[in-house]
């Protein structure tokens, strides 16, 4: 992190306290800058009088996401997410339950954003995401390197809750985009389409709230 900036008129409370001091710990110059001048550089609607500029997210390495020297890895692909709120929720589950690497397709999707980043909650610091030209082809590669593919889809012949064993295998689990799902060829490179039993009126859960259900399915598989 290179610099903090807060807005002139913020009121000191607890939470800018802290942020001061944490900057003061680790030698981040602090600054204090009229609110125009922060909202103007802050490219986000709510910046609530605090902005930092730092380094750029590095990119993910979809090799590492694929070694088993950590033990059977867990991976999230995103399959044409493009609502920022939702991918920033996916991310900060991922984080939260452990999992090695989210992959992002470079086109068609979205990346981080300033909403992104605050739907995050700081997660996107923290999970590492490989952006890959096509995700077909990144499918392709994890099962040549020994990992189970399985799509999560309204339209699952299987259960989430049947995953059993193949749960522990080293795993990719494909989210598929709000309202289409998993797209054609994503689908043909899954091993296995799952889906979340639903007993009420609607069909689906959005798909953040899907990702959460089933990346800690995988995790409590893992456990048991």
């Amino acid at each position: 992190m290179h610099q903090v900036l807060v807005a002139s008129d913020v009121e000191r409370g607890e939470a800018i306290d802290d942020i001061i001091m944490l900057a003061g710990d680790r030698g981040v110059p602090v600054r204090r800058v009229p609110r125009r001048d922060l909202e103007r550089d802050a490219r986000s609607e709510a910046p609530q009088g605090v902005l930092a500029r730092a380094e750029e997210i590095p990119e993910g390495d979809l090799a590492d996401f694929v070694s088993t020297d950590d033990g059977p890895p867990f991976v999230v692909a995103v399959d044409g997410v493009t609502d920022p709120g939702n991918l920033g929720a996916i991310l900060r589950c991922c984080e939260a339950a452990g999992v090695r690497g989210v992959v992002l397709p470079r086109h068609r999707a979205v990346h981080v954003t300033p909403t992104v980043a605050k739907a995050a909650a700081g997660a996107a610091e923290y999970v590492p995401m490989a952006l890959v030209a096509g995700l077909p082809t990144a499918l392709r590669q994890m099962k040549e390197a020994g990992m189970w593919v399985v799509g999560l889809d309204d339209g699952g012949s299987t259960s989430l809750f049947d995953l059993g064993s193949l749960a522990r295998e080293p795993l990719c689990l494909v989210l598929g985009a709000e309202g289409a799902g998993l797209s054609r060829l994503v689908r043909e490179r899954c091993d296995q389409v799952v889906g979340i039993p639903m007993a009420g009126s609607l069909s689906s859960l959005n798909v953040s709230a899907a990702a959460a259900l089933a990346v800690y399915e995988v995790v409590r598989a893992r456990r048991a």
